[in-house]
C-alpha cells in the first residue's frame, strides 16, 4: 500500500484510471466539472501501473479502477461517486478536501 500512499500524498483528489475505461474517463470527467483539478494516474501507460492495480485491489477495489481518492482517503469506484453524486454528497467532500472553493 505504500506506492498508492506515496501518491496520493497531499492531492486533494487522486483517481487511479486507464486510458481505455469508460468508467474513468466518466469519474474524470464528473469531478473536472465540479472544478477540481484532479491528479489523474493512467495505470496502463505507467511503469509500476501493474503494482499499483494490485496494491488498489488489496485495498478493496473491485474492479480496480477507477478509485477515486478525496482528502487521501479512499472513496471508491464509480458506483460510490455516482451515489454520493446522487446524493449531493459529493460536492461537500470536494469542499472539505479543499479541492474546490464554491
Amino acid at each position: 500500500m505504500e506506492a498508492v500512499a506515496s501518491m496520493v500524498g497531499e492531492k486533494p483528489v487522486v483517481i487511479f484510471s486507464k486510458s481505455t475505461c469508460c468508467l474513468s474517463h466518466s469519474m474524470k470527467s464528473l469531478i473536472r466539472s465540479f472544478g477540481a483539478n484532479a491528479t489523474v494516474y493512467e495505470l496502463d501507460e505507467i511503469s509500476n501501473g501493474d503494482q499499483i492495480e494490485n496494491e488498489l485491489i488489496q485495498m478493496g477495489c473491485q474492479p480496480s479502477v477507477p478509485a477515486v481518492f478525496i482528502g487521501q482517503r479512499l472513496i471508491g469506484g464509480s458506483k460510490r461517486i455516482m451515489s454520493l453524486h446522487v446524493r449531493n454528497e459529493l460536492v461537500p467532500l470536494l469542499k472539505d478536501a479543499k479541492a474546490i472553493w464554491i
